[in-house]
C-alpha cells in the first residue's frame, strides 16, 4: 500500500470517468445517459474510497506532508507536480470526495439534458477540487485553483434556472478577478524564492514591507472566495441560478477554498501582514455575521436565505482563522467542513420539494409536516445544526470559534455570539412557514414523502453532522499537529528571540484546549 501513489489515484481517478463517459457517446440518448449517470456514481464511489483510505493510514502526530508525489513539470521553469495532505487539507479532500457522490445522485432524475457533459463536469471538478487542496506548488495550486471555476461555470449556466447566464458570468468576473492579482504574487514568491515549491516558500521570510502586498493580493482572491463582505454579492445569485447539485458543492466545497487558502499560505507565509491585517478582517466578519443575517432575514426565497446564512456562517471561519489560535483555527477548520455537511443538506433540503412543486417560494408552502413526516425531520435536524444546537457538528465549529477569539478580542466574539441570535431567527422563521401552519396549498395535499434515493442521499449528511456533533475528537485528533505547526510559523516569525514552541508541549496544550472545550 505505501508504494501505490494514493493520492495521485485520488485525484486523477475522477478524470478518467470522465473520459470513459466522454468516449461512450456513441451510444443512443437514453443508452447513453443511463451509462454516463453510473459510470461517474461508481467513479466518485470508488475515489471516495480511496480518500477514506488515505485517511485510515494519515498518521495524525507529524505535521508534515504525507502521500506525496514529486516530479519535475517543466525543469526549465523550475516548476513541478508536487502533491501531498496534511491534517489541514485532509479534512478537506475527504469532504470533496463525499459530496460529489451525493451531488450525482441528487441529479439522478431531475438532469434530463445533456446528461453526460453534466456528469463530465462534476468529474473534472472533483479532479481539480482535489488537486486544489493536495497540491504543493504554487503554479499547480493556481491552475486547480483557477480551474474550478470552469465546471462551476458551465453548471450554473447551462444547467441553471432563467438568470443563469447572468449569474454565471458574474460568479466567473468576481472570482477570477480576485485571482490575477494573487497570480501577480505567485510570480514575485517564484523569482524570490528561486522556484514555486510551497513548502520551501512557507520557509521563507519576506520583508515585512513586502507582505503586505503579497498578503493583499492573496486576500484578493481568498476573500472573494469565501466570501467575505462585501465581496459576497455574487453568491445569491450563484446560488438562486444554479441547479440543486450545483448548489451544493458551491456552498460546500467552493467556499472553503478562500478559508483552506488562508490557513495554507496568509498566516505561515505572511505572519506580521496577517497580525497588521487582523482587526481588519475582525471587522469584516462582524459586519458578515450581523448583516447578511439580517438580510437573511428579509428573503422569500429559501435559496437566497440559505445563501446569505452560508456569508455569516464563514464569517465565523475567517474569525477563527486570524484569531492565530489552536482553538480558533480548528474551530474554522471543524466550521468549514460541518457548513458543507449542513449547507449540502439544506439545499437538497430545498431540491426535494422543488422537484416536486417547481418553487421556491417559502410563502407557497406550509403544512408539510402532515404529508411529509420523514422530509420534516430530516429538515429540522439540519436547521437545528445550522443553529448551532449541541450534539451538532454546527456547534462544535462555532463554539471553538468564539472561545479562541475570545482570547484575543473580547469584543469581537461578543459581536459574533449575538449573531448567532440571528442565525437561529431566520432559520427557525424558514422552518415554521415551510414545514409547520396549515395546509393551505391544493397541490402541496399530493406531495409524497422522502423516496429511497433521497433517503439515501440524506444518510451519509446526517450522520456526519451527529458524529462529529457528539464525538469531534477524530476530526480535531487529524489536523492539531498541521494547526500547531502553522502556528508555530506565525509566533516564530513574530518574536524570533523566544524561538520556536517546543513540539510535544505545543501538541499537549492544543489536545488539553479540545478536551476542555469538549
Amino acid at each position: 500500500m505505501a508504494s501505490l501513489p494514493l493520492l495521485s489515484m485520488t485525484i486523477f481517478l475522477p478524470l478518467l470517468g470522465a473520459f470513459a463517459i466522454f468516449f461512450n457517446w456513441g451510444q443512443s440518448g437514453l443508452v447513453q445517459a443511463k451509462n454516463a449517470r453510473w459510470v461517474a456514481l461508481w467513479t466518485s464511489l470508488v475515489t471516495l474510497g480511496l480518500t477514506v483510505i488515505l485517511w485510515y493510514n494519515f498518521n495524525a502526530d507529524s505535521s508534515s506532508f504525507q502521500f506525496e508525489d514529486k516530479f519535475q513539470w517543466i525543469p526549465i521553469m523550475n516548476v513541478g507536480y508536487h502533491v501531498g495532505i496534511d491534517g489541514i487539507s485532509l479534512p478537506f479532500v475527504l469532504l470533496s470526495a463525499l459530496l460529489i457522490p451525493i451531488c450525482i445522485l441528487s441529479s439522478w432524475s431531475s438532469i434530463q439534458e445533456r446528461v453526460s457533459e453534466y456528469m463530465i463536469a462534476f468529474l473534472v471538478m472533483e479532479t481539480l477540487l482535489i488537486g486544489m487542496f493536495s497540491a504543493l506548488d504554487l503554479i499547480l495550486f493556481y491552475l486547480f485553483f483557477e480551474g474550478v471555476l470552469i465546471p462551476m461555470f458551465l453548471i450554473i449556466g447551462i444547467w441553471g434556472g432563467p438568470d443563469r447566464v447572468y449569474a454565471a458570468f458574474k460568479f466567473f468576473l468576481y472570482t477570477l478577478l480576485g485571482s490575477v492579482l494573487m497570480l501577480l504574487a505567485i510570480l514575485y514568491i517564484y523569482f524570490e524564492v528561486g522556484g514555486s515549491d510551497i513548502p520551501l516558500a512557507l520557509t521563507t521570510p519576506f520583508d515585512p514591507a513586502v507582505q503586505i502586498w503579497l498578503w493583499l493580493a492573496f486576500f484578493a482572491s481568498f476573500a472573494v472566495k469565501i466570501p467575505m463582505w462585501p465581496f459576497h454579492t455574487w453568491l445569491p445569485d450563484a446560488h438562486v441560478e444554479a441547479p440543486t447539485a450545483g448548489s451544493v458543492i458551491l456552498a460546500g466545497i467552493l467556499l472553503k477554498m478562500g478559508g483552506y487558502g488562508f490557513i495554507r499560505f496568509s498566516l505561515p507565509m505572511f505572519p506580521e501582514a496577517s497580525a497588521y491585517f487582523a482587526p481588519m478582517v475582525f471587522t469584516l466578519s462582524i459586519i458578515a455575521i450581523v448583516y447578511t443575517s439580517l438580510v437573511a432575514l428579509a428573503q422569500t426565497d429559501m435559496k437566497k436565505l440559505i445563501a446569505y446564512s452560508s456569508i455569516a456562517h464563514m464569517g465565523f471561519v475567517t474569525l477563527g482563522i486570524f484569531s492565530v489560535d489552536a482553538q480558533g483555527i480548528q474551530g474554522a477548520i471543524t466550521q468549514m467542513v460541518s457548513h458543507g455537511l449542513i449547507s449540502a443538506a439544506l439545499f437538497l433540503c430545498v431540491g426535494v420539494v422543488y422537484d416536486r412543486v417547481h418553487s421556491r417560494e417559502i410563502a407557497d408552502y406550509g403544512g408539510l409536516v402532515y404529508i411529509m413526516p420523514r422530509y420534516a425531520t430530516v429538515f429540522m435536524l439540519f436547521i437545528l445544526a445550522s443553529v448551532g444546537l449541541p450534539g451538532t457538528s454546527g456547534f462544535i465549529g462555532e463554539f471553538l470559534v468564539l472561545l479562541g477569539t475570545y482570547q484575543v478580542s473580547t469584543w469581537a466574539a461578543t459581536l459574533a455570539a449575538s449573531g448567532m441570535v440571528l442565525g437561529a431567527a431566520y432559520a427557525l422563521w424558514l422552518y415554521r412557514r415551510v414545514v409547520f401552519g396549515a395546509l393551505i396549498h391544493p397541490n402541496l395535499k399530493l406531495l409524497t414523502d422522502l423516496s429511497w434515493r433521497e433517503k439515501l442521499i440524506f444518510s451519509p449528511l446526517v450522520a456526519g453532522v451527529l458524529i462529529f456533533g457528539i464525538y469531534p475528537i477524530p476530526l480535531l485528533r487529524v489536523m492539531e499537529a498541521a494547526v500547531a505547526n502553522v502556528i508555530d510559523q506565525y509566533n516564530l516569525a513574530l518574536d524570533p528571540e523566544d524561538g520556536i514552541l517546543d513540539r510535544n508541549k505545543a501538541l499537549d496544550m492544543a489536545r488539553q484546549d479540545d478536551k476542555e472545550a469538549i
